[in-house]
C-alpha cells in the first residue's frame, strides 16, 4: 500500500485513539464555552466592569497581563453569541487529534493575538473577545493537514474555508473591530500548525514501507543467478536470558 493511500485511511487502533481524543475535545470545548458564558453573566451583572478592568489597552505597559484575560471577556450578548459558534466548531476540530497539543496551541494563540492587539491597536480603546482565538484555531485547521501529511485534514480544511469564508472579511481594517488580534491569531495558528505537527506521522510518510532486501545466489547447476529474498539479519541463535534482547534488537533492525 502506498504512503499516499495510507494518509487517507485510519487503522483500527488509530480510530480508537481518535475517538477517545475527540470525546476529550468535546468536553474541553463545552467547558470552555461554559466558562465564557459564566464570565459574561458576572460581567453583565457588574455592568461590564470586568471588560474595562481587564481588557487590552494598546501600548500601556500596565495592561500587558490583560492579554491573558481579554479573550474571556465580551462587550455585549451579541458579541459573545457571534463568537461562540465558530469557537466551538474550530476549537473541536483543532482539538480532536490531541487535547494536549490543543492546549499548547491555545496558549500560543492567546499570547500572539493579544500582543498583536497591544502593539498595533488604536490608543484609547479596549480590546476584548475570543475572536482572535477563533482565527487562531481556523489558521491551525487550514494548515494542519499539509504539515501532518493527512489528506483527510486537508479536505476538512477546504470545507471549513468554504463554509466560513465570510470570517476572512474581518481581517481587514474595520472601525470598532479588533482586526489586529484577528490577524495575530491567524498567524499564530499557522505557526502552531508547524510547531505542533504530528512528527511521527510525517516520519512514517517520509520513510514509507520497508523494502525486503534481496540477495543474489549463484546456481551451481546452470551458472545463472537467482534473486531470493533474505532477512536483513540472520536470526540469532543465542539462547538463554539474552535471547529476548537479541530478538528485540533484530526486530528493530539493529
Amino acid at each position: 500500500m502506498s504512503t499516499r493511500h495510507r494518509s487517507w485511511t485510519v487503522r483500527a487502533g488509530d480510530a480508537e485513539s481518535l475517538i477517545a481524543e475527540a470525546r476529550k475535545a468535546l468536553f474541553v470545548m463545552v467547558g470552555f464555552l461554559a466558562i465564557l458564558w459564566i464570565i459574561q453573566l458576572v460581567n453583565v451583572a457588574d455592568h461590564y466592569q470586568l471588560t474595562y478592568s481587564f481588557g487590552i489597552r494598546p501600548r500601556q505597559v500596565s495592561s500587558l497581563p490583560d492579554i491573558l484575560t481579554a479573550p474571556f471577556l465580551h462587550v455585549s450578548w451579541t458579541h459573545i453569541e457571534s463568537n461562540s459558534g465558530p469557537l466551538f466548531i474550530f476549537g473541536f476540530l483543532a482539538a480532536y487529534r490531541g487535547v494536549v497539543r490543543f492546549l499548547g496551541l491555545t496558549a500560543l494563540v492567546i499570547v500572539v493575538s493579544g500582543l498583536a492587539a497591544w502593539f498595533t491597536g488604536t490608543p484609547g480603546t479596549i480590546g476584548v473577545g475570543a475572536s482572535g482565538v477563533v482565527f487562531g484555531y481556523l489558521g491551525y485547521i487550514l494548515v494542519r493537514g499539509f504539515f501532518d501529511r493527512r489528506g483527510i485534514d486537508i479536505m476538512l480544511a477546504a470545507v471549513m474555508a468554504l463554509c466560513f469564508a465570510y470570517q476572512f472579511t474581518v481581517l481587514l481594517p474595520h472601525a470598532g473591530i479588533g482586526w489586529q488580534a484577528h490577524i495575530g491569531g491567524l498567524a499564530a495558528g499557522v505557526v502552531g500548525g508547524w510547531i505542533f505537527r504530528d512528527r511521527a506521522t510525517v516520519y512514517r510518510t517520509a520513510v514509507g514501507p520497508t523494502a525486503t532486501p534481496i540477495a543474489t545466489a549463484a546456481s551451481s547447476a546452470s551458472g545463472a543467478t537467482t534473486a531470493v529474498p533474505v532477512r536483513e539479519k540472520a536470526a540469532s541463535s543465542t539462547t538463554g536470558p539474552r535471547a529476548e534482547l537479541h530478538k528485540q534488537l533484530d526486530d528493530l533492525g539493529i
